[in-house]
């Protein structure tokens, strides 16, 4: 008689089972999250809950009890565990935040490699840095010259070419995320899918009311918190106060096949460094374990307004429709953005001329004021300052490594052992 599988693998194979039979609005990027969360109910009442399963949510669980072992932490998700930004971004790890170094931040890049490390979690993380290019400019390495002549040269809207290095590298995103979230549930926080939270009602103790679809069971339940993490980013605006302050997009990208070593040294890519364009037309990318190239541009909806005032453009945000799940990289804007992404790939080296694409995806961001990350305590109208609601969104683009970094930030604040930063 055949052994049974283990109850992980068996839920493992289930949900790859059920991805294939659904495929995504969004598409498939080129990584896996090899972990889901074991199944349990929700409960009454929480110390902590978390709202939101990505990067910084499951980072802040996580830090939670392992500062406080002795406090109930809940995480819940509103989809599965990969469905948002954090299961969808190209894996480009950078310094800072995209509005510079922000005063009191700290080593964004040294803080991300020793939270990774103290959760044991591998990652597969490389810090050897990252191409800025340029259509125009010498090629310097910080303030010395990388060399007469740059390793990069391709035809994009004009000749790109490396400006500098920076400080950044790249790492496997789906495993970072199973990572954290099996940091957090070992240390004995829950985490629970296809919970939305629909509300938040401010008293005493706070109130989440959540609708869970358990295997298309639809289930209601008020979980009364002692403290909230509100960590949806793009998503759920509404819940986090954000939808007049911030605009989501869908930002795109795709993969190609394996390159070979010449197609590599041809295109410039052979030390391996990520890149992404000082100037636009925009363009990021990076190679993959499996020696093909991930390149990312394009924002859906398109930005509107001039170059001066990206990333919000000029028209009125209270009027800016906010559900990202409406679109479809097959079809619509979604869909022309990857072919016009991919047709410039196809151009900027004849050596990409024919390359094989083999995944077409998109991930949402929040674009915010001053591309300066939100991080502060949420206090509605009509109520009280307090210090029971904590919201973190907006990386704009640099929240791989950020989103990691201010969730173990978050938790030491809902703890009381570090204050939130004066620039949010």
């Amino acid at each position: 008689m055949p052994r049974k599988a283990p109850r992980n693998v068996a839920i493992r194979k289930s949900h790859r089972n059920d991805a294939l039979r659904r495929a995504h609005p969004w598409g498939a990027p080129p990584w896996t999250v090899d972990f889901r969360p074991a199944p349990c109910a929700l409960p009454d009442h929480v110390d902590f809950a978390v709202v939101g399963a990505g990067f910084s949510g499951l980072t802040a669980a996580a830090w939670l009890r392992r500062l406080a072992p002795g406090r109930s932490v809940l995480v819940l998700e509103s989809a599965s565990l990969g469905d948002g930004a954090s299961g969808r971004t190209g894996g480009m790890a950078l310094a800072d935040t995209a509005a510079g170094k922000l005063p009191g931040l700290g080593d964004v890049l040294a803080g991300y490699k020793k939270i990774l490390r103290a959760f044991r979690i591998d990652s597969r993380l490389t810090l050897s840095g990252v191409w800025e290019l340029g259509r125009s400019g010498p090629a310097t390495k910080g303030s010395g010259p990388v060399g007469k002549h740059s390793p990069i040269s391709w035809s994009d809207s004009g000749e790109l070419k490396v400006v500098r290095r920076v400080p950044g590298g790249t790492v496997d995103p789906g495993k970072v995320l199973a990572g954290l979230a099996r940091a957090a549930e070992n240390a004995g926080a829950q985490i629970v899918e296809h919970a939305d939270v629909r509300s938040l009602d401010f008293a005493n103790p706070l109130r989440l009311r959540v609708r869970r679809n358990l295997r298309g069971r639809i289930q209601h339940k008020e979980i009364r918190a002692g403290q909230v993490l509100l960590a949806t980013n793009a998503l759920s605006l509404e819940l986090s106060g954000l939808q007049a302050a911030a605009v989501p997009k869908l930002t795109l990208a795709l993969a190609t096949a394996p390159l070979s070593v010449a197609q590599r040294k041809a295109i410039g890519l052979g030390s391996r460094r990520p890149f992404y364009t000082i100037d636009f037309p925009y363009l990021w990318g990076r190679l993959l374990e499996s020696n093909g190239v991930i390149f990312g541009s394009g924002l859906v909806p398109a930005y509107v307004g001039p170059p001066s005032g990206f990333p919000l453009g000029s028209r009125s945000r209270k009027n800016t429709a906010h559900n990202l799940r409406r679109y479809d990289v097959r079809r619509g804007q979604a869909a022309a953005r990857l072919r016009w992404l991919e047709d410039r790939v196809r151009h900027l080296h004849p050596a990409l001329a024919n390359v094989r694409i083999t995944h077409r995806w998109g991930g949402p961001i929040l674009l915010t004021e001053k591309m300066r990350p939100v991080f502060r305590w949420l206090t509605p109208k009509g109520h009280p300052p307090s210090k029971q609601v904590i919201v973190l969104a907006g990386f704009n683009g640099h929240g791989v490594a950020l989103s990691v970094y201010l969730g173990q930030w978050a938790a030491q604040t809902l703890l009381h052992r570090s204050p939130l930063p004066h620039w949010s």
